[in-house]
This record gives C-alpha cells, sequence and structure tokens, in this order.
C-alpha cells in the first residue's frame, strides 16, 4: 500500500501547484549534484516560478500531472530549481539520475523534451557544472595541449592549419597536391572541411594514401613535423574503419564533425582512437542551429564542456575578428572552459573544477588571413591553432606563399614587429598584406 502523506503526493492540487513543488529556494545543491543554469521566458500566462518548475520537473522525474505512484523515497530525485535572477535559473539534478559514461543519457535529462513545451517561450541552456563523479567517469583528451605540441616539438608559437580550397570539388591528386604546398610554405596542420568525407571525386582511401606520401615528402624536405586532420565522419563502424586505416598510413589524427555524428559516436571513437594512439580534431559543425539563438538552445560553452569530458583534443571557438559571429566574450568564455584546471562562477558562468581532466587545444577559424593573426594572438595568446583556409589559397602567388604569409605574420607577432615592417623584407607576406590588408571579412 503505498504512502499516503502530505510529502508524498496530493490528489486535490493543480497541475501548476505540482510544479511549484521542484521550486526550492532554500536548497544548497551538494558536491555531487549536477548544476545546470537556464534562461527561461516563460509563455504567456504562466508564471515564471511555474516555468522553472515545469523545466526542473520535465527534466528529471515530472509530468503534466500528480501520479498516484509517486513516494517520498523517488521524491528525492527531484531535481530543483533553487535560483531565480531575472530570466536565469540555477537547476540541480541529483546524481542518481544520471547514468555515469553515458553522455547520451545525461543530455537526454537535461536538454531534452524541455525545449518543447509550451510553458515556455524561450528556453536556453547557458552553462552546466559538472560533479567530480561524472567527470571522472568520461575520459577526457588523450592528449591535450601539451601532447600535441610533443608531436610538433613546437613549445612556443601557435600551431597551423588550412583547409585546402574550394573545400569540396578538387580531387584526391589535386588536394595531397595542395597539401605539400600548405606543408612546404610552413602550416603544420593540413585538414579536410566538415563536408568531405568519401565522396566519389576524392575518395577517403585514396586521398589519404597520397596525402600521407606527401606529407612525408614535405617532412623530408623541411625538416618539421607535419601532419592531416583527415575526416572519418560517417556511420559509427565506417568511422572506426578508416580510423584504423589513418593509423596504418602514420598518421597523428583524425578529425570527425562531433554533432553531426552524434556523442555516443564521438565516445566510440574516443575509444578507438585510444587503442590507436590518435588525437582527435572537432569540428562544430551545425552547432549554429541551437546554440546562436541567445534566448534559445544550447549554448556552444556548454557543448564546448561536454566535447571536453568526451576526450577530443582539438575544437574550434571561433575568432572574434573572422567572419563567423563569435563575440568575444563567448570565445573567451570558450577558450577558458576548455584550457583551465578551474573555471571560477561569474556572469552565466558557472564554477568548474576539472579534476585532472587534460585541456583542449582551441582553434580559432573562419575568415582568417595574415593581416588580422596579430589580433587573434593578443586576443587569444600562443596555446591556440590557428586556421586559415580563405586566406592561405587566396594568396595571390598560390597557397605555398599564402602558407608562408602565415607562419611569418605569426613570427612577426611573437618579435612584437609590425607587419607593415617585417614584409619589407619578405614577399610572401608583402603579398597577403598588398591584398587583403587589415581588413576583417563580414
Amino acid at each position: 500500500m503505498l504512502l499516503r502523506s502530505k510529502d508524498a503526493f496530493r490528489f486535490d492540487r493543480m497541475p501548476a501547484e505540482w510544479y511549484l513543488d521542484f521550486v526550492d529556494p532554500s536548497y544548497r545543491p551538494s558536491r555531487d549534484d549536477l548544476v545546470v543554469l537556464f534562461r527561461v521566458e516563460p509563455a504567456s500566462g504562466i508564471s515564471m516560478r511555474e516555468a522553472v518548475g515545469r523545466v526542473a520537473s520535465e527534466s528529471s522525474i515530472g509530468t503534466w500531472t500528480t501520479l498516484t505512484t509517486m513516494t517520498p523515497e523517488k521524491r528525492r530525485l527531484m531535481a530543483k530549481a533553487y535560483e531565480i535572477k531575472g530570466p536565469w535559473v540555477k537547476v540541480a539534478y541529483p546524481m542518481e539520475l544520471l547514468e555515469p559514461d553515458n553522455m547520451p543519457q545525461v543530455l537526454s535529462s537535461i536538454a531534452g523534451n524541455i525545449f518543447g513545451m509550451k510553458a515556455v517561450r524561450n528556453l536556453r541552456l547557458e552553462d552546466v557544472r559538472w560533479p567530480p563523479k561524472l567527470i571522472k567517469s568520461f575520459k577526457g583528451p588523450q592528449f591535450g595541449i601539451d601532447g600535441i605540441r610533443r608531436i610538433f616539438k613546437v613549445k612556443e608559437r601557435p600551431l597551423t592549419a588550412t583547409v585546402p580550397k574550394p573545400k569540396v570539388g578538387m580531387n584526391s591528386e589535386e588536394h595531397a597536391r595542395a597539401g605539400y604546398e600548405a606543408w612546404m610554405g610552413g602550416i603544420d596542420l593540413l585538414k579536410d572541411d566538415e563536408n568531405l568525407s568519401g565522396q566519389r571525386f576524392n575518395q577517403f582511401e585514396r586521398r589519404a594514401r597520397l596525402s600521407f606520401e606527401m606529407r612525408s615528402r614535405a617532412e623530408r624536405e623541411t625538416g618539421e613535423r607535419k601532419s592531416y586532420l583527415i575526416n572519418v565522419t560517417a556511420e559509427t563502424r565506417e568511422m572506426l574503419r578508416r580510423a584504423k586505416l589513418v593509423k596504418e598510413l602514420g598518421g597523428e589524427y583524425v578529425m570527425v564533425d562531433i554533432l553531426t555524428v552524434g556523442w555516443a559516436g564521438v565516445q566510440t571513437l574516443r575509444d578507438e582512437c585510444e587503442e590507436l594512439k590518435l588525437a582527435i580534431h572537432a569540428h562544430r559543425a551545425f552547432h549554429a542551429a541551437f546554440t546562436r539563438n541567445p534566448k534559445h538552445g544550447m549554448s556552444m560553452l556548454a557543448l564546448a564542456k561536454v566535447a571536453r569530458l568526451q576526450g577530443v583534443d582539438q575544437i574550434h571557438i571561433g575568432t572574434v575578428v573572422g567572419k563567423l559571429e563569435s563575440p568575444k566574450e563567448e570565445v573567451l568564455a570558450l577558450q577558458q572552459a576548455i584550457t583551465s584546471r578551474k573555471v571560477k562562477e561569474g556572469g552565466r558562468i558557472l564554477p568548474q573544477g576539472w579534476d585532472g581532466v587534460k585541456p583542449v587545444f582551441p582553434v580559432s577559424s573562419g575568415g582568417l588571413h595574415p593581416g588580422i593573426i596579430p589580433e587573434v594572438i593578443d586576443i587569444l595568446g600562443r596555446d591556440i591553432i590557428i586556421q586559415v583556409g580563405g586566406g592561405v589559397w587566396g594568396h595571390p602567388d598560390g597557397g605555398r606563399a599564402g602558407a608562408a604569409a602565415v607562419r611569418q605574420a605569426i613570427e612577426a607577432t611573437l618579435k612584437g614587429i609590425s607587419l607593415d615592417d617585417y614584409a619589407q623584407t619578405r614577399k610572401e607576406l608583402r603579398g597577403a598584406l598588398g591584398k587583403w590588408g587589415y581588413t576583417k571579412p563580414k
């Protein structure tokens, strides 16, 4: 016989009152609670407290009405909205609600049905404070910033990457030749773009074999380490097959579109890459579908923290000065979230200790060229990967010259020399400045 008590349930309450049970301003989250910062905008006719209660209810143990099956023991698992400041709400989730080492389950809980509820006009998941027990259940990056730097034997300067342009349309021979030109010009990493995988005109296996042959040649001729971020994005078993081929060919990396393959696919690939000793470059294609609206969806900050837990070694964070929408405060928050050992609470950022999880190498990309590289380094520092696409391949003298101009811009910046002065004796940088100057793409 079920216990009938005030704390268990009451049949005489309206559903709105049931939702208010999930709001508790006196609650103080424990170290083991997962805490989410939401931005909540109630629908017309719904109070803020009720909307908040509905979010906490739907993302934990509640539903639209009171239940005869509810007991005091089950009520322990209620999420609790404990702080409401304007539209900003903090909700704490008991650890027991969440399955360790299962990111799809966690996100189905805290970022599931709630976005479709009629009771909210807009809802945005802004940040997550991950508890130590959950953090320790995930592997995190295998290499991190220091491990990647050891691969290239580069300690101080930013690393560089480029995507051959046009990003799709080249055949395998053209792609590999472009990689050789970029490597010879000084680029560290050749990179596929998000929509190049294994199309008929540029099949994965042929592109991989030819590109790694060219990589080896460029290493012999330059004396520098080079690598290739080849896109293995595909059905999960095919991804693993491609990763194994990369290892056989002497590669150090795979690249994956983390959001289109899904978190389960990322986790499976991370496990495989640990056995193969391959680093993971994460492309965030598709993120703006739900991160761009500041009132609804999920922030890139929250996604980047998930990616760090899942174990990517590199991820795109934006540029501030490039062609993609990336406000300075957002880019810096992303950098802090994926590189710091501990993040302090401030504004819309929750405190976060990372319990030994390695940092992720931030990638700055999207509309960059040599003329704005000094500003990127000034904003983000040296521990970044600067990825330049059109700013390499649009150079008047070709891709090798464009790659050299990128390296020269970095050298000038680190030496504290203006680009104009440095370009006086370096024709590649002079050519880049002659075409683009210091303009910021729109």
